[in-house]
């Protein structure tokens, strides 16, 4: 057994120390995300998207734009008469976003909030390419948009599998904010599964990639290049980007897209049921275990929920053999589900649990069927669809 001085023990750990920290940072080096080879790879794929959308039924009186059914349009008329030769162009408004190539033949999918109310859509590639776009469909309820556009060998993106995303991993957004056209930026998925105000119908991977207006419709990237989800919505109380944005996940997107590639719009299925959250005093009051399930407030005479027997007071606790956790979840799962499909729903009433077949009926019209209030913690802010 050898004895060594405590100095030169201790110099000897120095040593060691410095030795292993170029393969400790090395190692670290290695762990980290190089965005560099994706975003070469798959920026080709992402497009720019601009809209014109025609002034209607406007008018102008030097230059100001006024509706002339407007009762004041005549005295403007009057006291500020057109200047000779100042004949006033259509009023036009554009709007900017993103969007990705789905298909080597021209399909491009975005927002539907990107291209709502255009006349006109314009695709623009990385190669500086301009084509018109023709609108092949928009689902609203889900924010989903397809586009086709003339051309072919183009460049598609790879899909991937939004259900395997977890938090923590690392996501990247290529797309056009405020019109930086192609701008890349990186974060990690913070949650999945989040429910936003008068979103009833997505289930939005919630990451903290920094998206800004003009990333709307962009695809959001796993780090093997495959798209997850379509940039959509951001939570600020400014405007900007404030650490927190939301994407549609892929698999619920491309599903949207099949309907309108197929037949122009998207169905949506509908119970005709009113709900709210249980909370814990409640869920006591009903002799229930634990806080869970949608509370029906009212039901829709002769709607679907109404012919299979729900009724007020009833809280579902599953549907379609799914738990229901929350009262946010039913809506998402219910209009998802094809109209016509008959789905088994387990209720709790007067103490016991029964379970009842509701055929699941289709949106007509812009109706709220399920109320709910605003998620914890976004209650305060303004989430906003980016565009």
């Amino acid at each position: 057994m050898m004895f060594y001085p405590l100095n030169r023990l201790f110099h000897l750990f120095i040593l060691a120390v410095a030795l292993a920290m170029p393969l400790t940072l090395s190692a670290q080096t290695r762990a980290l995300p190089d965005f560099v080879e994706l975003a070469e790879k798959q920026s080709p794929s992402v497009v720019n998207i601009s809209t014109v959308q025609n002034g209607r039924g406007k008018a102008a009186v030097n230059g100001f734009p006024m509706d002339p059914s407007d009762p004041a349009f005549e005295i403007f008329r009057r006291f500020f008469p057109q200047q000779p030769g100042g004949q006033q162009p259509q009023q036009e408004n554009r709007s900017l976003g993103s969007g990705f190539i789905l298909s080597t033949d021209g399909y491009v999918m975005t927002n539907a909030h990107v291209i709502d109310g255009a006349d006109e859509v314009t695709v623009k590639l990385l190669d500086k390419r301009e084509f018109r776009a023709k609108v092949i469909g928009a689902d609203k309820r889900t924010d989903v948009a397809l586009l086709k556009i003339e051309a072919s060998g183009l460049p598609a993106v790879r899909l991937g599998d939004s259900n395997q995303l977890k938090p923590g991993e690392w996501v990247v957004a290529i797309g056009s904010p405020f019109g930086f056209e192609h701008s890349v930026t990186a974060g990690i998925v913070s949650a999945k599964g989040r429910a936003l105000p008068q979103e009833n119908y997505v289930p939005f991977i919630q990451t903290d990639v920094a998206i800004n207006p003009g990333n709307s419709g962009g695809p959001l990237f796993n780090l093997r290049g495959e798209v997850v989800g379509i940039n959509s919505q951001i939570f600020s109380r400014s405007g900007g980007f404030m650490g927190i944005s939301f994407a549609i996940p892929i698999d619920l997107a491309m599903d949207i897209q099949q309907q309108l590639r197929t037949r122009g719009r998207a169905s949506h299925g509908r119970m005709g049921v009113s709900i709210q959250e249980v909370t814990r005093d409640m869920a006591e009051a009903f002799g229930l275990s634990k806080a869970g399930g949608a509370l029906v407030n009212s039901i829709e005479p002769n709607g679907p929920a109404a012919r299979a027997g729900i009724e007020p007071g009833d809280v579902i606790l599953r549907f379609d053999g799914k738990p229901i956790t929350a009262s946010a979840e039913l809506p998402r799962m219910v209009g998802l589900m094809k109209p016509g499909t008959r789905a088994q729903v387990e209720i709790w009433r007067k103490g016991q649990a029964r379970t009842l077949t509701v055929t699941i009926g289709e949106f007509q019209d812009e109706r709220v069927t399920a109320a709910k209030g605003p998620s914890r913690g976004v209650a305060e802010a303004t989430n906003s669809r980016l565009g």
